[in-house]
C-alpha cells in the first residue's frame, strides 16, 4: 500500500512546489487570442474609470479575487493573516484555501479563521472539497467550514484529476451532482463551484447550473497544474510519471468562460486559471466574468510581508483601470466586451 501523506504535510508540500519549482501547465490561457481596441480618443478621464461592484451583498472596490490557496500549518496561517490583511485594506474578495484540515483536525482552525478576525469587512469564501460529499462530509461539515471564517459564501472545489494522480486519492466522484444540490438547497450562503485548474467543460456548466450553484469559477488550463505539482511531491516514480502524463490537460480559460455563458447566460462566473495581471483580469470580464483570481503573485508576495501583498494588488487593479482607460471604457456594468477583439491570425502561425 503507498503512503499517504497526513494533510497538513500535504498543505506544506504544495506551498513549497508552487514557490520552488515550475507547475505550469503546457496550455495557454487563451486570454493571449484577445485584445482591446486601441482608442486614442477615449473621450474619457482615467478617473473616470470605475472599478467598484457589489457580489453577494458586499461592496468591492475592484474585481480582484485573491484565489483560494491555503491553510492548515503554521505557515499557512501566516500566509492567510497577510492576504486577509491585504484584502482588508484594498477591498477585494478573498478565498481560502480547503478547510478540510480544520474540520478534520480542529487545532488548525485557527490558520482559516484568521481572516475573518483581520479582514472584517471581506468578502470571503469558505472552501471543501467537493468530493468529501462521497467521503461522510455533509451540511454540517459545510456549515462548520461557513461559521469557521464568517464566509460570505462557501466554495466546493472540484479537482478530479488531482485526486486521480496522487497517491491515496480521493476518486469516487460517482453521482455527486446530487450532493452538490442538496447542499445548494439547504445552505443559507451562496454555493460557488470551482475547478482547481483543467476548466470547465458545457456539459459540467449546465449540471451545476442545474445543481443550483450561485456562481462557478472556471479555473482553466493555462495557470498552475496540480498534476505538476503532484508530480513533484509522487512518493515513486509510476506516480511522478502518471501525473506527468497530464502537463496539458484541461480547457483553457477563455473556452472555459464562453462554455458557461453558452448554457447558462445568467450565471455569475469567475476567472482565474493563469491569469497573470489586470490586463488578463480585463480581458475575462470583458468576456463574461465578473471577477477575476490570481493566485501566484499574491502568494509570493505573502512570503515577504502584507505590504507587498497591497503593492501587488494596486498595481493589478492599476492595469486593468489603465486598460479600459485606454478602451474608452468607463465602467464594469456598461458594455466592457465592446472593445475586444480576437487577434487575427498570421499565416503558418499557430492559433
Amino acid at each position: 500500500m503507498k503512503k499517504v501523506a497526513p494533510i497538513d504535510e500535504r498543505k506544506a508540500d504544495h506551498i513549497r512546489i508552487n514557490l520552488d519549482e515550475d507547475v505550469r501547465s503546457g496550455i495557454r490561457t487563451g486570454l493571449e487570442k484577445y485584445r482591446f481596441t486601441h482608442e486614442a480618443l477615449p473621450e474619457i478621464a482615467l478617473s473616470d474609470v470605475g472599478l467598484g461592484l457589489t457580489l453577494f451583498g458586499k461592496k468591492l472596490r475592484a474585481p480582484i479575487l485573491i484565489s483560494s490557496m491555503t491553510g492548515g500549518t503554521e505557515e499557512a496561517g501566516e500566509i492567510n493573516a497577510r492576504l486577509a490583511e491585504a484584502a482588508q485594506e484594498t477591498g477585494i474578495a478573498m478565498g481560502l484555501g480547503s478547510q478540510r484540515a480544520a474540520i478534520d483536525q480542529p487545532i488548525q482552525t485557527p490558520t482559516f479563521s484568521i481572516a475573518r478576525k483581520i479582514a472584517p469587512d471581506a468578502l470571503l469564501f469558505a472552501n471543501l472539497g467537493a468530493v468529501q460529499l462521497n467521503y461522510g462530509y455533509g451540511i454540517e461539515e459545510c456549515q462548520r467550514a461557513i461559521d469557521m471564517i464568517e464566509a460570505d459564501a462557501l466554495i466546493l472545489h472540484l479537482n478530479p484529476l488531482q485526486e486521480a494522480v496522487q497517491a491515496g486519492g480521493d476518486t469516487n466522484f460517482a453521482d455527486l451532482a446530487k450532493k452538490i444540490e442538496d447542499i445548494c438547497k439547504k445552505l443559507d450562503v451562496p454555493v460557488i463551484a470551482k475547478e482547481v485548474g483543467w476548466g470547465i467543460s458545457e456539459r459540467t456548466a449546465k449540471l451545476l447550473a442545474d445543481c443550483g450553484v450561485d456562481a462557478i469559477d472556471v479555473a482553466g488550463a493555462g495557470g498552475t497544474s496540480w498534476s505538476q505539482v503532484e508530480m513533484h511531491r509522487a512518493p515513486d516514480e509510476f506516480t511522478r510519471e502518471l501525473a506527468a502524463t497530464f502537463v496539458d490537460w484541461g480547457i483553457n480559460t477563455a473556452d472555459s468562460i464562453f462554455n458557461v455563458k453558452k448554457v447558462t447566460p445568467k450565471m455569475t462566473i469567475f476567472a482565474s486559471g493563469g491569469l497573470k495581471n489586470g490586463l488578463d483580469i480585463a480581458k475575462s470580464i470583458a468576456l463574461g466574468a465578473t471577477l477575476g483570481g490570481m493566485t501566484s503573485p499574491f502568494l509570493k508576495a505573502a512570503m515577504i510581508s502584507t505590504e507587498k501583498v497591497v503593492d501587488a494588488i494596486e498595481l493589478v487593479k492599476k492595469q486593468i483601470e489603465v486598460t479600459f482607460f485606454a478602451a474608452g471604457i468607463s465602467e464594469l456594468n456598461g458594455n466592457v466586451g465592446v472593445g475586444l477583439r480576437p487577434t487575427p491570425t498570421r499565416p503558418n502561425q499557430n492559433p
